[in-house]
């Protein structure tokens, strides 16, 4: 089902705060941001100092603007010619002036609402935009590519990428290189088949496509620069139907481009289903499945790869970002590019030749490896037991670093990025799905056979700084952040967000926190850093995700500079959500029935659509009290124009009504036992709203400042 949020959307343009300005024009910007991760090698490093480990306790609020769309924000934004630009959920793109924060324009790629039932897996975020001669290129989460004129933000072209009739999407950053773009895709939840795409930045003409994964043996060869490689490819997947579940190794963030040797290199998404076991049953390490992979930037072709779990069962995405930088181990001089993973292991990798030169865990423990063969390019000794079907396996770590950008000094020569470290259990079930709309052929919720759960140490979430020459913790700040990107500057400084609403800033040598501000919002994308007319600013956006769930928090665009005293208002608290469903009704057969149909139908938006974007809890709806109302919302449409389609090809009215009779069940359960404080929406056991203020006074057309 779809969200009643998307409604409210339409209610506000993007608010801005303090007296119209406007910007002056002709100015140059001392230093942009005009990429990803700022330069082509995603250091996110900024050699500016004016703001340093000394006198950052000055730093304050130059000015914000409130932004009403809904959803998860992972935008990183990029300044160029003196406007800011970010991109927001459902692909849309704003623009700002950076120094006064006057909005100069908005852009609605018009994304088909329905989408987050069918193709999105976890968020309807956008991670960001590409800027190439005067164009700001965007990849929408309906799978298109598009270049917007950056000044006024007009539509200059607009290509296809993926197949419309499969569930692909575009959630990540597009990069480019010498006039290449350069785009992946989601979808390794659904059943897809991955590929890296370059397309023409002045015109959009696709250039040429690199599948990952071979497809169907009887249409091979394709016709594209795979073509290659793909018969080597597919003597290490076994079975006879495995290219009709698509094969997974999606391209859904995780690219670089190497100026120095025309490379751009990216990694690769899990396989579908995700249990080796069902995927390809008979063996093979299935490539180019958890793999990085370098290509020639020009031609497309390939150059090598490295694949970091051969055989992977655990989700374990090669899709987190990578930086490239010139390091000296040795005695002598590599050009490497750097990776930390879901898996837990710190790799670094010769650019030219994809030699490794170190795989290493950063976590305290791993399992799912009993060693790397350093003969072999630091192949990984996989543990059988990894390997799982319907016994299953606990996995050590788990998730440990996703999408969340880090950053790297060639100051102090460290590696800054959150992390997380954990245990999961994963179990080989055809047909099992997660946060409803995903199947992946396993069960995490049961509990492997024979099995005691794995009792680790150091537990948790930090920030941590990774010395790649000496190849160890260089330190780890607890107060920082398992789910938030990282920035670092010249002036000694790593920004990040930071729990409870808060956004820091911690030494880079050290480790020690010197400076934090209440936000009233998740910083989850990575900051960003510029300078215009002298000035250095830090800007970062809050949203009510936190990178892994959705909760409180306004939606606002900050920018900070040295002495600015700009108050953030204090938001009201949100209304208490209230259980009130109405009496239990039906039967335990008509409540199963009810159960299958809303995990196949609606838990995409309303079970990971909420976790992740703040989409409806319907634990809290006030339909399940009236069955022509419940009906009227699901068929007929009632909320079609908020994004909530109608069901009415897929579902009857018997149908809807054992929906309705589970989801009246779950609710009135939840209200005879609510969640343990911490733990839930406000009003049933949730976390406290921020403290109440005086209204603010009437937000103005331009930004706060």
């Amino acid at each position: 089902m779809r969200r009643l949020f998307l409604g409210l959307t339409a209610m506000a343009s993007l608010l801005a705060s303090t007296s119209s300005m406007t910007a002056a024009p002709g100015r140059i910007p001392d230093l942009e941001w005009t990429a990803h991760g700022r330069t082509a090698d995603e250091q996110r490093y900024v050699p500016l100092d004016q703001i340093n480990a000394d006198n950052v306790g000055q730093l304050g609020l130059a000015w914000y603007a409130d932004i009403p769309d809904k959803g998860g924000y992972q935008s990183t934004p990029l300044v160029v010619n003196g406007t800011l630009y970010m991109t927001g959920p459902w692909s849309k793109v704003f623009a700002f002036d950076a120094v006064t924060g006057k909005q100069l324009w908005k852009f609605d790629p018009q994304v088909p609402r329905e989408l987050a039932a069918t193709s999105i897996c976890c968020n309807i975020s956008n991670r960001g935009a590409a800027y190439w001669n005067g164009k700001l290129i965007i990849g929408t989460i309906d799978g298109r590519l598009v270049a917007l004129d950056a000044k006024s933000g007009q539509k200059v072209w607009d290509v296809r990428v993926t197949d419309p009739e499969l569930p692909y999407s575009i959630t990540g950053a597009p990069r480019i290189g010498k006039g290449i773009v350069y785009i992946g895709q989601g979808g390794g939840e659904f059943y897809t088949r991955g590929f890296l795409d370059a397309y023409d930045a002045e015109t959009g003409r696709k250039l040429w496509r690199f599948w990952t994964v071979p497809g169907d043996p009887s249409k091979m060869p394709e016709g594209d620069v795979s073509d290659d490689v793909m018969a080597m490819a597919a003597e290490t997947w076994k079975g006879s139907e495995w290219w009709k579940q698509g094969g997974g190794g999606t391209v859904w963030d995780g690219i670089v481009y190497d100026e120095v040797t025309d490379t751009v290199i990216f990694g690769t998404g899990n396989g579908i289903p995700w249990p080796h076991s069902i995927r390809s049953p008979g063996g093979g390490d299935n490539l180019f499945v958890t793999s990085i992979v370098a290509l020639d930037g020009t031609t497309g072709k390939y150059r090598w790869h490295y694949q970091t779990v051969p055989k992977d069962s655990f989700d374990f995405d090669n899709t987190s970002p990578l930086t490239i930088a010139d390091l000296v181990i040795d005695g002598q001089q590599k050009r490497v590019v750097m990776q930390a993973p879901k898996n837990g292991v710190f790799y670094v990798i010769e650019v030219a030749t994809g030699k490794v030169v170190s795989a290493d865990p950063y976590v305290p423990q791993i399992n799912w490896a009993l060693g790397f063969d350093k003969e072999k390019n630091w192949a990984p000794i996989m543990n059988p037991a990894a390997i799982y079907g319907p016994e299953g396996f606990y996995v050590i770590p788990s998730q440990s670093h996703v999408w969340h950008p880090q950053s790297f000094s060639p100051r102090t020569g460290l590696f800054y990025f959150p992390m997380r470290f954990g245990v999961s259990s994963f179990v080989a079930e055809k047909g099992a799905r997660i946060l409803g709309n995903q199947l992946v052929d396993v069960n995490m919720s049961k509990q492997p056979q024979g099995q005691t759960r794995p009792v680790v140490e150091d537990t948790g979430q930090a920030l941590m700084a990774w010395d790649p020459v000496q190849r160890k913790v260089a330190w780890k700040q607890r107060e920082g952040n398992g789910s938030a990107g990282t920035l670092v500057t010249a002036g000694n400084l790593v920004f990040q967000g930071t729990a409870g609403q808060m956004f820091s800033a911690f030494r880079a040598d050290t480790g020690e926190k010197v400076w934090s501000v209440r936000t009233y919002g998740n910083v989850v994308p990575g900051p960003i850093s510029y300078s215009i007319d002298g000035v250095q600013y830090v800007a970062a956006i809050s949203s009510a995700s936190t990178g892994f769930a959705a909760a409180n928090g306004v939606n606002r665009l900050l920018v900070y500079k040295l002495g600015g005293n700009v108050e953030l208002p204090v938001p009201p608290p949100p209304a208490p959500q209230v259980l009130n469903p109405p009496p239990d009704f039906g039967d335990e057969a008509m409540h199963a029935r009810g159960r299958d149909l809303y995990e196949r139908s609606c838990t995409g938006c309303h079970e990971g659509g909420r976790m992740f974007s703040g989409f409806p809890d319907l634990n809290y709806s006030v339909a399940l009290n009236s069955a022509p109302l419940f009906k009227a919302i699901v068929i007929d449409g009632a909320l079609a124009e908020g994004g909530m389609i109608s069901f009415r090809n897929s579902l009857g009215e018997a149908d809807v009504e054992a929906i309705r009779s589970y989801l009246t069940l779950r609710a009135n359960e939840l209200k005879r036992n609510p969640p343990r404080p911490g733990f839930g929406p406000p009003g049933a056991g949730g976390p406290p709203p921020p403290p109440a203020a005086p209204a603010p006074a009437p937000a103005q057309p331009a930004a706060h400042q």
